[in-house]
């Protein structure tokens, strides 16, 4: 038989092992990712398929010059390229409105979600008390951005407070009007019609199946702001290549590695245009999608998740492409941010696509 004192030995000398294992593999997997190494595929020569590579160096010196961190081609299911660091998770902004939209989708098709309540028969409030008529906006007027509330809420711009209408000046459903009182109050009514916690939902039900590299439920939090609503904001923060995989799921109309994550019919009733923005060049909105609707991009059947500074994750199904741009607000701790504007962006766009004939 084994002494007392020798099988603690061996007991301690197992455990040492068992962590010196975790310690190699964590190391491993650490150098994977700073090492750029991923599962996405990649197109080896651009050239192959019909890219200039001349062209592609014209388009990464303009976005050199815009002062983005960060941008990514998906083409037919394939890395056309990474520019900057695609592994970094920096802070999503907006974009986490499409993100909640997707989730929306797959309870509103279990029936979890009615998209006809209004929030009198939701009991939604906050601190300033919703009038009779407020009450009166749906869950789809939520989604369309135009229910008529016209409230603080967190997480609002400058420019979001000075556009803000005066309360009651337009009915519900009737008038576009960006802001977060409709998305942020559409995570309360999220997490209370479901009885699940929105992040974890997303985590589950969309990062695991599309096999996402870097995002965990620790890059996800709830931001209160009381002090202007009772409904918190819902923030990520995602790698590049992490956001690339959920504009590529959207651009497979839901559909990953055989499995129908998110219902088609969503997919594409969200990313249709249901209310024209006046102020947009390019864009009206969907359910927290912006959608070409004027321009060449309509014809590409453009449709985008867009955030603060300059992030986007761009979708254009005419050409099986997504595009994924940042600007690491992170970056600019203590000091002005750098904001690249949807017309810079677009035109970095443009010129990748010029740089194939399609």
């Amino acid at each position: 038989m084994i002494g007392r004192k020798r099988r603690r030995k061996l007991l301690l000398l197992a455990g040492m092992l068992n962590v010196l294992v975790l310690i190699l593999i964590s190391c491993k997997n650490s150098s994977s990712i700073q090492s750029g190494e991923s599962t996405w595929d990649y197109h080896e020569h651009p050239e192959d398929e019909g890219w200039s590579q001349k062209k592609l160096d014209e388009a990464k010196d303009f976005y050199d010059s815009l002062g983005s961190t960060a941008a990514m081609v998906i083409y037919n299911g394939k890395v056309l390229f990474e520019w900057g660091d695609v592994t970094k998770k920096s802070s999503a902004h907006s974009v986490r409105k499409s993100f909640l939209s997707a989730l929306y989708g797959i309870h509103h098709e279990q029936g979890t979600i009615n998209l006809d309540d209004t929030l009198e028969e939701l009991n939604i409030t906050d601190t300033t008390p919703l009038s009779v008529l407020e009450l009166q906006a749906s869950v789809e007027d939520l989604l369309t951005s135009s229910s008529g509330i016209f409230l603080s809420a967190g997480e609002e711009s400058i420019w979001m407070r000075w556009r803000r209408p005066d309360r009651g000046a337009h009915l519900p459903g009737t008038y576009f009007h960006y802001n977060n009182w409709d998305f942020n109050a559409l995570g309360t009514i999220f997490n209370q019609q479901t009885k699940t916690d929105l992040f974890l939902e997303f985590y589950e039900r969309i990062a695991l199946p599309l096999g996402m590299e870097d995002y965990s439920p620790e890059d996800s939090y709830y931001k209160y702001e009381e002090n202007r609503s009772l409904h918190p904001s819902y923030l990520f923060r995602m790698s590049t290549r992490d956001m690339a995989r959920f504009g590529q799921l959207y651009l497979q109309n839901g559909q990953w590695a055989g499995q129908q994550i998110i219902p088609k019919e969503w997919v594409l009733k969200s990313t249709s245009v249901h209310t024209p923005v006046h102020s947009s060049l390019t864009y009206g909105y969907g359910y927290m999608w912006w959608v070409a609707d004027k321009g060449p991009f309509k014809d590409l059947g453009l449709y985008s998740a867009i955030g603060r500074y300059g992030q986007s994750i761009d979708v254009i199904p005419e050409h099986n492409l997504v595009f994924v741009h940042r600007v690491d607000s992170d970056r600019f701790m203590n000091r002005t941010i750098h904001h690249v504007n949807d017309r810079n962006r677009l035109r970095l766009l443009e010129m990748i696509l010029e740089a194939k004939e399609f």
